[in-house]
């Protein structure tokens, strides 16, 4: 179980102009130690994706500066089967889906081996992240998921989830749920058309619909936010803008210390990596704060001194 009361959390990735996970290129220490610095004055607990060089090296500065931070650290999997309903992609040659088997494994040694390495920092661990929705590129059958769950627990005595969209723990995940430390959702009220008016009341309804369903686990909200920007792909540009994020950055965390809900803010930073080459692609726009480390709206009030 994890047994934190509740925290402000927040998800972070540091890749910076240039940088990205696909291209092997990662931030470096100074340029996460800057970050980790910033983040610290309003979070206590922060949500990794893999356990590549950028999770080692944010867990070396956590160390190393002795940072009061917590850690969420999560394994990314790839495809371990074709999925022709994801509409930009998941279908794979069959000796591509073997070789991801393989190394989805080795991931979870990783992920394994780091919590041991940073035993201090790391308080939970995620096996995989969005790889069992229905619009993935990335699927990967449930018993795997389950697999992979147990391999952790057994390892670590950590708790352990996995990290995926509120609708598959409705039904498809509920072997899964049952193996789970706590039940973790990813809700996007905007993603769903919805206007920033009626977003908490959705978010609200998402999460009730998972924590009912299984009243005997705790349900965290490891992914909800409000991108800044978009070209219209799956978002209206009507819908998005600095006050939107403001806004329901402002209800969503009332409501979740008023129920002591864990929510991870997604996200940090702006990530110029992300989505198409468009500069208005909703995935560069996520962040709290713009890629030059900026607060945006919904941050002036709690970092002034960043402007």
């Amino acid at each position: 179980m994890l047994d934190l009361g509740f925290e402000h959390a927040i998800c972070y990735s540091g890749y910076r102009t240039g940088q990205s996970p696909g291209a092997g290129i990662f931030p470096t220490y100074k340029q996460i130690r800057e970050d980790l610095l910033i983040l610290r004055d309003r979070w206590k607990l922060i949500r990794l994706y893999d356990c590549r060089q950028h999770a080692e090296t944010v867990l070396e500065v956590i160390k190393q500066e002795e940072l009061d931070l917590q850690v969420l650290l999560g394994a990314h999997i790839g495809a371990e089967a074709n999925n022709p309903s994801c509409p930009w992609g998941g279908v794979y040659p069959e000796d591509e889906l073997k070789r991801m088997r393989v190394q989805n494994e080795a991931e979870i040694e990783r992920l394994i081996a780091l919590a041991a390495r940073y035993p201090d920092s790391i308080c939970a661990l995620s096996v995989g992240n969005e790889a069992t929705v229905e619009w993935t590129d990335h699927l990967v059958p449930v018993s795997r998921v389950i697999k992979f769950v147990r391999r952790a627990k057994e390892a670590t005595g950590l708790p352990v989830t996995f990290c995926e969209n509120y609708v598959p723990w409705h039904e498809k995940l509920a072997g899964l749920a049952e193996e789970v430390d706590f039940i973790s959702i990813h809700t996007y009220p905007v993603w769903e058309f919805q206007r920033v008016g009626s977003s908490l009341a959705y978010t609200q309804k998402n999460y009730r619909s998972v924590a009912e369903r299984y009243p005997e686990k705790r349900v965290v909200i490891t992914e909800a936010g409000w991108t800044t920007k978009s070209n219209g792909r799956g978002i209206p540009p009507g819908h998005v803008n600095e006050e939107a994020q403001d806004l329901y950055h402002q209800q969503l965390m009332e409501w979740c210390q008023e129920e002591g809900i864990i929510t991870f803010l997604f996200e940090a930073f702006d990530e110029d990596w992300k989505g198409s080459d468009h500069p208005n692609e909703p995935e560069k726009h996520w962040g709290l704060f713009t890629m030059d480390r900026r607060p945006k709206q919904a941050m002036h009030r709690f970092f002034p001194h960043l402007g």
